[in-house]
């Protein structure tokens, strides 16, 4: 026999949703021997906004790079460290 499961209640904000389910057990909600897996292709990774000092003449050339591939040159910068992390 299959367990009661309760109603989700409707929530104002994301804030009180978080809240309920932070103090919550999804299982007295949800059957997640039912649940399926999805495939999100849309979502972008998060990104984080750092402040990095490189010499003059490093930013021009990598500038420079970039600009001969005609690709923004931050974008050449983390293909580029993407590359040299794989490769440890």
């Amino acid at each position: 026999m299959s367990k009661q499961l309760k109603t989700i209640p409707q929530f104002a904000d994301e804030a009180e949703e978080q809240a309920f389910w932070e103090s919550n057990d999804s299982t007295d909600y949800l059957d997640w021997s039912k649940a399926q897996s999805v495939v999100l292709p849309n979502l972008k990774p998060t990104t984080k906004t750092i402040s990095l000092r490189l010499p003059q003449h490093l930013l021009d050339s990598i500038k420079a790079a970039a600009n001969s591939r005609d690709v923004p040159y931050q974008s050449l910068i983390k293909v580029w460290l993407q590359g040299k992390v794989h490769d440890h």
